[in-house]
């Protein structure tokens, strides 16, 4: 029997816990075979503060994906964001012992390795790694060293941070959920791979993910992942403010916001009302459209400057001529009514609205392609990359270790081995983080 290269996806969001079972077909795009999802009790602003309730949604999601799919989950990649994620740049440099020999993958490793020795504030730990441009003995602007020769070797570095208590709180519900943790993602990283096109990271584009509790920003120049921020601000401010402000309850204002909300007062007349029901037989509540904008507008006008803020202090004033791709809004807030036209008044940038589904099969149903789920596609397309799969097939690991185990067959060895990727300094952290989930039993 042979084993399904199968990923799945787990988005643990402040609003909704997705989980996302995908694999490639025949064209190289990611076809979607089950989806589930499940209301987010135990988390605020994207970090765990109730960890029973989030092992119950997270179990949730994942019977319901199983029961669409017909598939059997066991190995997940776990998204991670929330208000503790902190990013800084870093330059390193490694002397070679032998100037005259090629630049390998190892080099380029120990380079990393010291990186990740960086001392950080008690309670952080450096989640990602990420290499941006090398020098070779005062050669700049090197993307790819390796087969170079050189001396000396230097790196800027874009290190992503969190806060290792809620790190480890995430792969408790997940263990406890009875799944394995293969690996962690920044989120803002997997909605970038899922909406944004190489020619707009080439161009330069700022990724703004309007999620529930946070807003996460990603921006891209020359291909490479330039500057990453977690805004502890979402779509749940705008309810609550809405909430607030017409003295209604949360499902309502809820309700309110994504059938009538614009983040554009002026859209509305004054004469347009709605009228909410009121509670056990009270009196029903008027609420005039214009009103329910306004309200909406001030938050929403409060998120996007301070994003625009970020992307003025990574590159200063001058950064937003050079990100020509401009502005991609995805995640469920970017759904809000003439929240494009806002972002590009207050910026002055070209702004669109993300959609997952370029790198999706095309017989994709409208739900998966939604921007909603940007993050979870992210997540499945990472996984699928980088190797990690989950394993529905109990008999294909002892076929692999046989196939390694007989020297004979050398074809089939070489095309087992092929399937596995090269491990990554982070695959490695991932691994010692789930060792240290087994020690803390």
């Amino acid at each position: 029997m042979e084993q399904e290269n199968i990923a799945v996806g787990l988005d643990i969001g402040t609003t909704k816990i997705v989980a996302m079972i995908g694999r490639y077909n025949e064209y190289n795009k990611v076809e979607i075979l089950g989806i589930g999802k499940s209301k987010s009790l135990g988390v605020h602003r994207g970090v765990v503060n109730n960890i029973t309730q989030t092992i119950q949604s997270v179990q949730q999601a994942v019977q319901e994906a199983e029961t669409v799919s017909g598939i059997k989950i066991s190995d997940v990649v776990v998204g991670i964001a929330g208000q503790h994620i902190r990013s800084l740049q870093h330059s390193d440099y490694i002397t070679r012992a032998n100037a005259d020999e090629v630049i390998d993958e190892n080099d380029i490793e120990v380079l990393c390795n010291q990186v990740h020795k960086l001392v950080m504030l008690p309670g952080e730990e450096i989640i990602h790694v990420l290499p941006q441009e090398y020098k070779v003995d005062g050669q700049s602007e090197i993307k790819e060293p390796v087969g170079m020769y050189g001396g000396r070797v230097e790196a800027n570095f874009h290190v992503v941070v969190g806060q290792v208590a809620s790190i480890r709180n995430i792969g408790r519900c997940v263990k406890s959920a009875g799944l394995s943790l293969d690996r962690i993602t920044l989120e803002p990283l997997a909605s970038a791979n899922a909406v944004l096109s190489q020619e707009e990271k080439e161009a330069g584009v700022a990724l703004i993910d309007i999620g529930g509790g946070t807003t996460d920003l990603a921006i891209f120049k020359d291909g490479i992942i330039r500057h990453t921020a977690v805004i502890p601000f979402g779509g749940n401010v705008i309810t609550e403010d809405i909430k607030e402000g017409c003295s209604i309850i949360e499902k309502q204002a809820e309700l309110l916001k994504i059938k009538f909300g614009s983040a554009w007062p002026g859209e509305n007349k004054d004469n347009e009302i709605v009228s909410i029901p009121g509670l056990r037989g009270r009196e029903p509540k008027e609420i005039t459209l214009k009103n329910l904008s306004k309200i909406i507008h001030a938050r929403v006008v409060e998120i996007v400057e301070q994003v625009y803020l970020e992307i003025k202090n990574y590159g200063h004033e001058e950064q937003k001529k050079k990100l020509i791709a401009g502005i991609v809004l995805t995640g469920g807030g970017s759904q809000l009514n003439h929240l494009k036209q806002l972002v590009e008044y207050i910026t002055g940038m070209d702004t669109r609205i993300g959609y997952p589904n370029e790198h999706l099969a095309g017989d994709s149903d409208a739900e998966t392609t939604s921007p909603l789920f940007a993050t979870a596609v992210g997540l499945v397309m990472n996984s699928l990359e980088h190797g990690y799969y989950n394993r529905t097939n109990p008999d294909a690991e002892e076929q692999i270790e046989t196939v390694h185990a007989d020297e004979t067959i050398i074809e089939e060895k070489e095309v087992v081995k092929s399937t596995k990727p090269k491990k990554s300094i982070f695959d490695r952290w991932s691994e010692k983080f789930k060792d240290f989930l087994d020690n803390a039993e």
